[in-house]
């Protein structure tokens, strides 16, 4: 999965040179969360988030009345209080690439560009879309959670035991980080009408496997 399959492709964006106070209403009117600046040629320049502007309002606004401050935004440029240099991703970069970034960095998007020009944006929202999809939670089906040996071949038999009572597979979801030293965590989305008492039942009965969940 790259980011050039799940980025949002229309973007909306405000100039070096615009206002605060038209960035925010910008903001406002689209419902978003975050702007690229972008230059007349379409180079990045820098990002304006609400978060940025949010702390640039209490530090002017201390001793401010609303008409004041108002006026200061309208004649504060966005590249004062700007993000820059910008964090940015490639078309090919993959979804889990750009999701740890965001998360390590505590950021909540990344421009996505080609030649150094804005193709697109790829937010934690969009990142969202993406974990809907590849866990197939919107197709219903059962969840069924297991730790188990974190050997060769673990996932296959606790798949296969699963298509053995008239399921199909939907998604499968591995780690290791929550699971005991030696075991895994996994979660598999079933499809279809098998026999999910039966199921639960011969998984349970199984060794190297822990606590199933099921829902």
């Amino acid at each position: 999965m790259l980011v050039r399959d799940y980025m949002t492709i229309h973007v909306h964006t405000v100039s070096p040179d615009d206002s605060i106070s038209d960035a925010l209403c910008l903001m406002r009117q689209k419902k978003i969360k975050h702007l690229p600046v972008i230059t007349s040629d379409r180079h990045v320049a820098g990002i304006l988030s609400d978060r940025d502007i949010k702390e640039y309002i209490p530090s002017k606004g201390t001793s401010l009345d609303i008409y004041e401050l108002n006026y200061i935004l309208a004649r504060t440029n966005v590249d004062a209080i700007m993000k820059a240099p910008v964090l940015t991703a490639d078309l090919d970069m993959t979804i889990e690439d750009a999701a740890m970034i965001m998360h390590d960095r505590d950021i909540g998007c990344l421009p996505v560009v080609e030649d150094h020009k804005l193709m697109g944006i790829i937010s934690d929202t969009d990142i969202f879309r993406v974990l809907i999809e590849i866990t197939g939670v919107r197709g219903g089906g059962h969840r069924i959670a297991a730790v188990i040996d974190d050997t060769s071949g673990s996932i296959k038999v606790l798949a296969d035991e699963i298509r053995d009572h008239g399921f199909r597979l939907q998604s499968i979801m591995s780690s290791s980080e929550k699971a005991p030293p030696g075991k895994r965590y996994v979660v598999i989305r079933t499809r279809g009408e098998g026999d999910f008492p039966a199921l639960t039942a011969a998984l349970e009965a199984k060794p190297g496997l822990g606590v199933v969940h099921k829902i």
